[in-house]
């Protein structure tokens, strides 16, 4: 009779290499951690793609609102200056216009030939620190009269002229650029109604001329 050792049971002999029953064989097990990586891999690199397109984003943003800010500093500029240089032209203007009946009575001087000695020497300096100021002197007798620029203080008629023609200068006018500060005033004459011009005649004349040697 044999006799049993109480507290101790008796296992059964497990084969070298086998498996407990309820473990899983270490293959397995790092077969499915190789295959749960790369699904973290993909949501981690979704992540960063996302972020990223973000920075772009604002990037974008950051840099439309740079060109916009560019783009208002520049058309700022462009004002002020422009702004600037009309506030000097205005400022000229209402020196030179202050000036303007000196330089009449000069004019007036020299057409009498009283120019002369120091009231000479003064005068032409006058004239030139006005011009280097800007200032010019327009109107001269024969062109076409132009009401934005003339001012008709005399009217006649002629048979010599095609059109309203300025034939006398009676004061010249004067403009700073395209600012016209005084506009010359001068005497008028138009073509006399009915009446046929001088050139319309020379004209006929000549043709007239020509017919009668050809038929001869």
């Amino acid at each position: 009779m044999t006799e049993e050792t109480p507290g101790f049971e008796e296992k059964p002999d497990v084969p070298s290499g086998a498996t407990p029953d309820g473990a899983e064989p270490k293959d397995a097990a790092s077969s499915s951690e190789e295959g749960a990586a790369p699904a973290g891999d993909g949501v981690q690199t979704v992540g960063l793609t996302a972020q990223l397109d973000q920075v772009r984003t604002a990037l974008n943003e950051r840099t439309g609102d740079l060109q916009r800010l560019q783009a208002e500093y520049q058309n700022y500029r462009r004002r002020v200056e422009r702004d600037r240089a009309t506030v000097k032209e205005i400022a000229v203007a209402g020196l030179l216009s202050e000036l303007l009946p000196v330089l009449d009575d000069v004019g007036r001087a020299r057409d009498h030939n009283e120019l002369v000695g120091g009231f000479k020497s003064v005068a032409e300096s006058l004239e030139t620190v006005v011009a280097k100021l800007g200032l010019q002197q327009f109107g001269k007798e024969g062109e076409p009269f132009d009401p934005t620029i003339h001012e008709a203080l005399m009217h006649s008629y002629a048979p010599d002229v095609t059109e309203t023609t300025c034939v006398a200068i009676l004061q010249p006018g004067y403009r700073i650029g395209e600012r016209t500060i005084r506009p010359a005033r001068v005497a008028v004459a138009e073509p006399q109604p009915g009446a046929t011009p001088a050139a319309a005649k020379e004209e006929k004349a000549t043709d007239e001329e020509s017919g009668g040697t050809e038929e001869v």
